[in-house]
C-alpha cells in the first residue's frame, strides 16, 4: 500500500527557529515510516521542514496517489509538543487536501492527542493517541483489509456515523531495539546540514535513546511516550551512531530524551562503545540536577564526548521548586554545575518564570541563581499550561481565551498571574542581557589571570561588557516601569 509520510512543523512558520536555522530532521516521522517500510508499504516522505506552505503537498500527492497519508510528527522535539496554532493550522490544510485527493487521513502528535475532536472535525479519518508506530501498523493492515470496524485497535480515535469514538489506551513499547532504525534516507539530510554549517560551522544531528520520563513534573506534558522510561541499548544506539557517521559526517549530536541515562550504568557503557569505535563527536543532552550528582555519571558522560548539558533549573526558589513538583533542590542544582564545570562540560538551564504563586522575591532568586552558578546558556521561558498536566487543572479557570501559542518565540502568558503579560516578556530580555554581561566579566576574569587564553573570540565577549553594561540598566528600567504601571491599575 501506498503511503505518503508528512508532519506539521514548518521551520518558516517559527521565525525565531527560522532566523536560528538549526533544524532537526523530524525523528519521530523517521521511526514510523521505517516501520512501515519493513512491513512492506510503500514509503515516501513530504517533509515541511523548509517548505513555504501546506499547499506544496498537493502536487506530491498528485505523483504518489497515497492511499494513506500521514501526518506524524516528532515527539522526540520540544517544538512539537508546544502545540503551536501556526503548525495547527498548517495541519488541518493538509488534512483537507489530502481527503480532496481521497486519501485516508492519520494524524499522530502531542496537539492531536490533545485536541483529537478538533482534528477529526478538521477531515481527519483517525487520529493516533499516544505512541502511534504499533496503533499505525495495526489500522494500516485493517484499511488495507477494507476493514470497517476499528474498534479493537487501540490507541485511536475516529468518527463512526457523526459520532466521535475512542477506543482504551494502549500501552508504550518497552523494546526500543526491536524497532527498525530510522528511515533516515527518506529526508534531505544534507539540506539540514548546509544549515547548520552556514549558521554554526558545524553540522549537528539528533538522535533518540529513550521514551518517556518517569518524574512528575506537574506543568510537563507528555501526551506520546508519557511516565514510563523506555531505553534502547547502547550498543544499539552505536550502531546507528556508526551508520550515521558514515552516511552524513555529523560533528555534533543532540540526544533529544527527555532524561539522558538514567538506567544505572547506561552512560558508563554506551561511553566505551564510542571509544572502542573510535566515534569523534560532541553531544548535548538533558538531564537532572539529582540524577549528574550519581556516582561516576558525570565523569562517563565527559568521557563519551559530552560537552553540554541542559538541566531544568526552572527556578531558584525552592518554593516554586516544590510546588512544581520538580523533586530536586537549589543546592543540587549548585553542586551538579560545578561538577560539569570542573569535568569541562557546560551546563546550561531552562528557567521558567510566571509559575503559579511566584512573587518578586521569587524571581530574584532565580535571577541570583544565574548570575551566581553562571551557567554557559540559559533557556527562558513561562509556564504554559498544556491539557493533561496538574498544572493546567489548576489555572484554567484562570485561563484566557488563547489557550496555545502562536510560535516557539511568542511566551504569553496564558492566565492570570502575579504580574502582566508584558512584565514577563520584559523580564526574558532583562535576564538574558544580564546573563551575558556576566558571562564577559567571566571572561575578563579568566583572561587577567591567564592571559594565553586572550583570542579574537574572547577579545570579543570582553568588550561585549561595553554594550551590555548600559543595555541591562535600561532593560531593568523598563522592567520596573511595568512593575509600576501595574500596582497604580
Amino acid at each position: 500500500m501506498e503511503i505518503l509520510f508528512s508532519h506539521s512543523y514548518f521551520l518558516r512558520f517559527d521565525p525565531k527557529q527560522w532566523a536560528l536555522q538549526q533544524p532537526y530532521a523530524p525523528l519521530g516521522t523517521l521511526y514510523a515510516a521505517a516501520l512501515m517500510r519493513e512491513e512492506g508499504h510503500s514509503i515516501s516522505l513530504f517533509d515541511t521542514m523548509f517548505v513555504e506552505a501546506p499547499e506544496e503537498v498537493l502536487p506530491v500527492l498528485e505523483t504518489h496517489k497515497p492511499t494513506v497519508f500521514v501526518i506524524y510528527d516528532d515527539g522526540f522535539n520540544y517544538l512539537t509538543k508546544m502545540c503551536l496554532t501556526n503548525m495547527r493550522e498548517a495541519a488541518f490544510k493538509m488534512i483537507k487536501i489530502a481527503k480532496d485527493k481521497n486519501c485516508n487521513v492519520i494524524v499522530s502528535s502531542s496537539d492531536s492527542t490533545d485536541h483529537y475532536e478538533q482534528y477529526l472535525a478538521e477531515g481527519a479519518d483517525f487520529v493516533l493517541m499516544g505512541e502511534g508506530e504499533i496503533t499505525l501498523s495495526e489500522l494500516t493492515k485493517a484499511i488495507q483489509n477494507n476493514e470497517h470496524d476499528f474498534s479493537a485497535i487501540k490507541g485511536l480515535a475516529y468518527k463512526n456515523k457523526g459520532c466521535i469514538i475512542k477506543t482504551s489506551g494502549r500501552g508504550v513499547i518497552k523494546d526500543l531495539d526491536a524497532l527498525p532504525l530510522p528511515a533516515w534516507d527518506l529526508a534531505d539530510i544534507n539540506a539540514y546540514k548546509q544549515r547548520w554549517i552556514k549558521s554554526t560551522g558545524y553540522f549537528s544531528i539528533n538522535i533518540g535513546t529513550t521514551r518517556g520520563c518517569p518524574f512528575k513534573c506537574n506543568w510537563c506534558a507528555k501526551p506520546i511516550y508519557g511516565n514510563r522510561y523506555n531505553s534502547r541499548s547502547p550498543k544499539n544506539v552505536v550502531t546507528e551512531l556508526v551508520l550515521l557517521k558514515k552516511m552524513y559526517q555529523f560533528d555534533h549530536v543532540w540526544f533529544c530524551d527527555d532524561i539522558f541515562g538514567l538506567k544505572p550504568g547506561w552512560v558508563n557503557e554506551f561511553a566505551t562503545l564510542v571509544q572502542e569505535e573510535k566515534l569523534q563527536f560532541k553531544f548535548k543532552i538533558q538531564s537532572r540536577a539529582d540524577l549528574l550528582l550519581q556516582d561516576n555519571y558525570i565523569k562517563a558522560l565527559s568521557k563519551a564526548g559530552c560537552d553540554n548539558v541542559w538541566m531544568g533549573a526552572e527556578s531558584g526558589s525552592q518554593k516554586i521548586l516544590d510546588a512544581m513538583d520538580k523533586g530536586i533542590t537549589t543546592a543540587q542544582i549548585a553542586e551538579a554545575t560545578k561538577l560539569l564545570k570542573n569535568n569541562n562540560i557546560k551546563p546550561s538551564f531552562f528557567i521558567q518564570f510566571g509559575y503559579l504563586g511566584e512573587t518578586k522575591e521569587d524571581i530574584k532568586a532565580t535571577i541570583q541563581m544565574i548570575t551566581t552558578l553562571l551557567p554557559s546558556s540559559i533557556g527562558i521561558s513561562v509556564s504554559y499550561p498544556l491539557k493533561g498536566t496538574l498544572f493546567y487543572e489548576k489555572v484554567k479557570t484562570d485561563m484566557h481565551e488563547k489557550t496555545n501559542w502562536t510560535d516557539s518565540d511568542e511566551l504569553q502568558m496564558m492566565f492570570n498571574n502575579t504580574y502582566q503579560p508584558a512584565f514577563y516578556k520584559q523580564l526574558h530580555k532583562y535576564v538574558q542581557k544580564n546573563h551575558r554581561k556576566y558571562i564577559a566579566y567571566d571572561f575578563l576574569k579568566k583572561i587577567v589571570r591567564h592571559p594565553s587564553l586572550l583570542s579574537i573570540a574572547t577579545a570579543r565577549k570582553i568588550v561585549s561588557i561595553l554594550y551590555y553594561i548600559p543595555a541591562v540598566f535600561y532593560e531593568k528600567m523598563k522592567l520596573e516601569a511595568l512593575e509600576k504601571q501595574q500596582l497604580y491599575e
